[in-house]
């Protein structure tokens, strides 16, 4: 893929995700040697919503009050996933600080290095979810959070109501157009 252009291979991307709408979008990033960002920046229709960066510490103070969420960080060597509730955080010496203790999430996140937050909605797997993907300046995937799902499987109604006000609240466009 590397002889295409970066207009081939958007048009290339925006082909195989609509022949395969909830295929693993880090795995067009890598066959078609972009940033996953830019593959997400190709999800047709309403599917994305940009948030500025700067907004870090807000989405996540937001996100805090949700309940059960799934955190998932992707790599090219490994997926993680915790479920549970996002713990509350603050800053101190330039990280975010988790307050999850022992039990459940915690850690240190670097606000400062996240340039873009995505509001995602899209089918994976035959279902349809809903993610808050935070990016960095390369494009690259710092974690993910995705709406939580009842006992029946569906997406909570109370989590897509605060996920949709994100959007309300901080959206910008997301260049999808």
């Amino acid at each position: 893929m590397q002889h295409l252009s970066h207009a081939e291979r958007i048009e290339r991307i925006r082909q195989a995700i609509t022949e395969k709408p909830d295929g693993i979008l880090e795995s067009l990033a890598a066959e078609f040697a972009v940033p996953v960002q830019t593959v997400i920046e190709c999800v047709p229709g309403n599917g994305v919503t940009r948030i500025d960066g700067s907004r870090f510490v807000d989405v996540l103070t937001d996100i805090a009050e949700w309940g059960d969420i799934t955190f998932i960080v992707h790599t090219k060597d490994a997926v993680v996933e915790v479920c549970g509730p996002m713990p509350a955080g603050r800053i101190g010496h330039g990280m975010y600080n988790l307050q999850g203790g022992a039990s459940g999430l915690s850690g240190h996140l670097r606000p400062d290095r996240c340039t873009s937050i995505f509001l995602v909605r899209r089918p994976f797997m035959g279902m349809e979810t809903m993610s808050v993907q935070f990016f960095n300046a390369e494009g690259e995937t710092i974690f993910k959070i995705y709406v939580g799902r009842d006992e029946a499987r569906r997406l909570k109604a109370d989590q897509i109501e605060r996920f949709d006000r994100l959007a309300a609240l901080f959206a910008e466009t997301a260049g999808n157009a």
